[in-house]
């Protein structure tokens, strides 16, 4: 009884030690100190995991030499008479072009490294924008062709057409280094290189410019000399300005389409297009323009019939198309006609009135004077003023010395097609 129980207590203590959570009651207890205990325990641990080895690839079974197992690449070709046959070997011509292949790699060179060490600028590899039958279509359709020498430098502003070509007649301008006396050489400015006196020629033209000016009173519409106005010095405060507003243009030389006098008033064109002045202000144009002359003086049936009729101007026999008489205003006690001519000649609607006999303010007086009859002669229209060219007609809003750019409708109605 004495090893049973000796045993016991040592079994409960192991229990009580190992596993101190597990606790027996009292009424079991006698069972366990009763039952037989074995005093050896079989306690085992499970071995450790042992590590994944890495998978070896297996090699790929060799190829067969079989027939039967080899891929065939299918070439359909043309035979002599022109007939698709299917072959398993290639044609003579992917052979041929294999051959001329050059199967060397291509060296990346370093475009800074290289241009840096040996000195040369690094060549430009960025592939063009349009393919070569692009831009060949382009250059035959739509590209402005060759123009003459001395129009082209007329239209990069150096001086106008005459002047341009005494400049080139003096042997100042050259073209692809060397000298160019014939101003009707044809020259592209984008192309050719183009010296006059030493400095060179834009490669850009300026774009074309076209405005409508209220031309005011005392101005010029020429260069005229520092004691005169010029009507392009109305301008002066675009050309300052023209290199902020047009970065990397060179600018227009701006002249007026035809002329209006000193003491004319209205619309003028102001613009760089020669063709497009020169097309306006001729007679052929048969472009109507349309004037307000206000006469000093009374105005009759008389004079309206004379100056219907027309008179001689130039050796040509100039008749208006329409004359009118307006209403007359409350501000304004003088009478006024509305003249309408299509000829453009030179002071034609003043030769009219002229000729009506309304430049006179007394004309039953014999003047003996030849001086003084001149200084009347200068009062023959007390104002005049044009206010439309063909279908364009001045704004009223526009006030004098101020101009407008004229629109795509605008250049329509004065005639541009293009």
């Amino acid at each position: 009884m004495a090893a049973i129980a000796t045993a016991a207590a040592t079994a409960f203590t192991t229990l009580h030690l190992s596993k101190p959570s597990l606790i027996l009651p009292r009424r079991h207890l006698r069972t366990v100190i009763t039952s037989s205990f074995s005093t050896e325990f079989n306690i085992t641990f499970a071995p450790p995991k042992p590590k994944p080895k890495p998978q070896l690839q297996k090699p790929s079974p060799p190829e067969s030499d079989s027939p039967d197992d080899q891929l065939f690449i299918p070439w359909i070709v043309r035979d002599g008479k022109g007939n698709l046959i299917h072959k398993t070997t290639p044609p003579e011509l992917f052979f041929k072009a294999m051959a001329n292949e050059n199967t060397q790699k291509k060296k990346k060179k370093d475009d800074k490294n290289n241009s840096a060490s040996k000195g040369k600028p690094a060549a430009s590899t960025v592939e063009p924008k349009y393919s070569k039958a692009a831009r060949r279509f382009y250059n035959e359709r739509f590209r402005e062709p060759p123009q003459r020498l001395a129009k082209v430098l007329a239209a990069a502003g150096v001086a106008s057409r005459r002047s341009s070509e005494e400049l080139i007649f003096a042997g100042k301008v050259t073209v692809n280094g060397s000298v160019c006396k014939t101003p009707q050489t044809r020259v592209d400015p984008g192309q050719d290189i183009i010296y006059v006196n030493g400095s060179r020629l834009a490669k850009k033209l300026p774009p074309k410019v076209y405005l409508a000016l209220n031309k005011p009173k005392g101005y010029i519409c020429s260069a005229g000399e520092k004691e005169t106005k010029s009507v392009l010095s109305l301008f002066d405060d675009v050309m300052k300005s023209w290199n902020k507003r047009h970065p990397g243009l060179p600018k227009p030389r701006l002249f007026t389409v035809g002329r209006l006098d000193v003491g004319t008033t209205g619309l003028i064109i102001v613009t760089n297009d020669g063709e497009f002045a020169h097309k306006v202000s001729h007679p052929s144009s048969n472009l109507s323009k349309e004037y307000i002359a206000t006469i000093n003086g009374t105005v009759s049936k008389r004079h309206l019939l004379a100056i219907s009729e027309g008179t001689v101007i130039e050796g040509v026999h100039c008749t208006p198309d329409l004359v009118e008489m307006l209403p007359q205003q409350p501000d304004i006690s003088r009478p006024r006609l509305r003249i309408v001519v299509h000829e453009g000649r030179n002071h034609e609607v003043r030769e009219l009135v002229k000729h009506a006999g309304l430049q006179f303010l007394f004309q039953e007086v014999d003047f003996v004077m030849s001086s003084f009859c001149k200084l009347i002669r200068l009062f023959q229209i007390h104002a005049l003023k044009r206010i439309r060219i063909g279908g364009f007609r001045l704004p009223s809003d526009l006030a004098l010395g101020k101009h407008v750019e004229l629109s795509t409708a605008n250049l329509r109605a004065l005639g541009l097609k293009s």
